[in-house]
């Protein structure tokens, strides 16, 4: 065994390890973790097999956008996990079915390609992971595809964004506009106060404790009669 072949063999594991545990993790954080993880595992399987353009468009879009926009919108959400765990059991005979449609169905796809698999010579010098060929498929044949991909990615950021925007009642929101159109006098009130004598000051001072100390007496009196 080569090194070539031991370093697929780990990256496979390794790969197939953490997308296990995107479906078993009890942390939506986690889960999102491992899925990065098995991300860059893939992006190691392309390198090896020669197509750069998709191992490096696989880190920076998947793993630096899409799982990043995936993160926050896990975090921004608050997503009651325990709310969500009571239908689990309900949806499994649902998703295991699905799961197991597509299984037999890239299995039927993977088995009749290495049944008619017929390397041409020519194939062998040409660079079909090579940036420049897949730009000019991309942007020939492929055409449609690409913009139909774009199209559903920015529907699926907006989505994630208005998901984000809902009103909450814990929090303040204030209208950028009118802080900024704010003025002088919105903020601050200048009030002229009279001025008063010390003597008269004093004086009143003293009434008002001959009339707090008179109270209590006159209530007295009123008991006695």
């Amino acid at each position: 065994m080569d090194f070539k072949t031991f370093l697929f063999y780990a990256f496979s594991a390794i790969m197939i390890i953490a997308a296990t545990r995107v479906i078993t993790a009890r942390n939506p954080v986690h889960a999102a973790l491992f899925l990065v993880l098995a991300f860059f595992n893939a992006a190691g399987i392309w390198m090896l097999l020669k197509a750069e353009f998709l191992a490096i468009v696989l880190v920076l879009v998947y793993v630096g956008a899409v799982m990043v926009l995936f993160l926050f919108v896990v975090m921004m959400l608050d997503i009651n996990v325990d709310r969500m765990r009571e239908g689990f059991w309900g949806y499994l005979p649902l998703a295991s079915g699905i799961g197991a449609l597509i299984v037999l169905e890239m299995a039927a796809v993977l088995w009749r390609g290495f049944l008619t698999f017929e390397q041409q010579p020519a194939a062998l010098g040409a660079n079909i992971g090579g940036t420049k060929e897949l730009g000019l498929l991309i942007y020939t044949r492929y055409i449609y595809g690409f913009e139909i991909a774009a199209v559903i990615l920015l529907v699926a950021i907006i989505a994630a964004v208005a998901l984000t925007l809902r009103k909450r009642k814990d929090t303040k929101a204030f209208d950028p506009g009118d802080a900024v159109r704010v003025k002088r006098n919105d903020r601050l009130r200048i009030v002229k106060m009279a001025s008063i004598d010390q003597p008269a000051l004093d004086a009143a001072s003293t009434a008002a404790a001959q009339a707090a100390a008179a109270a209590p007496a006159a209530g007295e009196a009123k008991e006695t009669k």
